[in-house]
């Protein structure tokens, strides 16, 4: 019997999990293994789908379906050309939750809710969760800028109450949040729930190989660095010579390696060179890039691959949220997420103890 203590909050009655621990779409890191001991464990796990051709995520959600009947989500680029068919997948296989990096259209936000599939769109700042507010979304994730992956500058306790304030829908924080007195902070704060990356990536349950786990253990709280020399836009990642590498590198100097990895994407991926094309131009159009920027953006999945699952910290970006410097074991998901509930819990009796 489980006796980790329950802590109902919006979001859980609105998506049906036991806890309001999410494990957030990462590239490379959040597959079928990960998803499923999340869910498993009572929180939502979300497959990263962005690395994935349809094919795989059709086989990826299949996979997760038959290792747990628990609600999950996928996260999905809502400016490829192929989304479409991506939600048609999540339709046809009942995906509790679809979340997003980037706003989805109001179209595809109507088609989901249709058939029962809560919207989740990541947000950065109030003005974005309005709009999506007002466009159906069901909930929304604000990350701050301590998370790891893309991220802003305005921490997390600043953006967060801007956008409580905004919106009336369910809040889910993240950036900055690894244990039980982050989740009570970020509940007393109004929130619904919490999102961890970095958390999730260093478990048991990770496929990340085991040498690049103790790496980023190895790591402090200033073993992070915000560039956007890897691929035009703000990107938090593990500071190592091969970034620092990157960073001091000319455009010229960097030219070379970008087309060499654009051509590895393009080979792994299985996409035609009209496809990328599409898709580049939808970057330009939806996140206002440069066409430097957006040449630069087929870089990432390779780089990501590199550290992530080839295991070379020496070739490869590694996305690390600044909380990396404060962990030092590597649990298993069922573990992290009743040891995170239970602090939380006495957080809050203790607080709860403060009033007269």
């Amino acid at each position: 019997m489980n006796t980790t203590p329950l802590l109902r909050t919006p979001f859980t009655e609105l998506v049906g999990v036991r806890h309001p621990i999410v494990q957030t779409g990462m590239g490379w890191v959040s597959g079928p293994r990960l998803v499923s001991a999340t869910a498993n464990a009572g929180g939502l796990g979300i497959l990263g789908s962005a690395t994935m051709t349809l094919e795989e995520l059709d086989r990826a959600i299949a996979e997760v379906r038959s290792r747990t009947d628990q609600p999950f989500g996928v996260n999905l680029r809502a400016d490829t050309v192929d989304a479409p068919e991506r939600v048609g997948l999540l339709i046809r296989h009942g995906v509790r939750v679809a979340s997003f990096a980037l706003a989805p259209k109001p179209d595809l936000i109507a088609r989901l809710k249709d058939n029962g599939i809560v919207v989740m769109p990541s947000v950065g700042a109030a003005r974005h969760a309005e709009k999506v507010a007002a466009w159906g979304a069901d909930a929304v994730m604000v990350q701050g800028g301590e998370g790891g992956g893309h991220t802003g500058s305005v921490p997390t306790s600043l953006v967060l109450p801007t956008v409580l304030d905004a919106v009336e829908i369910p809040v889910v924080a993240a950036g900055g949040y690894f244990d039980g007195r982050g989740l009570a902070s970020a509940l007393s704060f109004g929130a619904a729930g919490i999102g961890m990356g970095t958390r999730f990536l260093l478990t048991k349950d990770s496929a990340v190989p085991e040498s690049v786990k103790e790496f980023y253990l190895a790591h402090g709280l200033d073993g992070t660095v915000v560039t956007d020399k890897v691929d035009g836009m703000p990107h938090r990642m593990l500071r190592t010579p091969f970034v620092e590498q990157i960073e001091s590198a000319s455009t010229a100097r960097r030219l070379a390696p970008t087309v060499r990895r654009t051509l590895e994407f393009k080979r792994t991926s299985g996409l035609t060179w009209r496809t990328l094309a599409r898709d580049g131009l939808a970057m330009r159009r939806n996140q206002g890039r440069t066409l430097a920027q957006t040449a630069l953006a087929a870089n990432t999945p390779t780089l990501l691959k590199a550290g992530l699952v080839d295991g070379d910290t020496s070739a490869g970006v590694l996305a690390a949220g600044q909380v990396v410097g404060l962990l030092h074991d590597l649990p298993t998901c069922a573990e992290l997420i009743d040891r995170i509930v239970a602090e939380a819990a006495e957080c809050l009796r203790r607080a709860h103890g403060l009033i007269d």
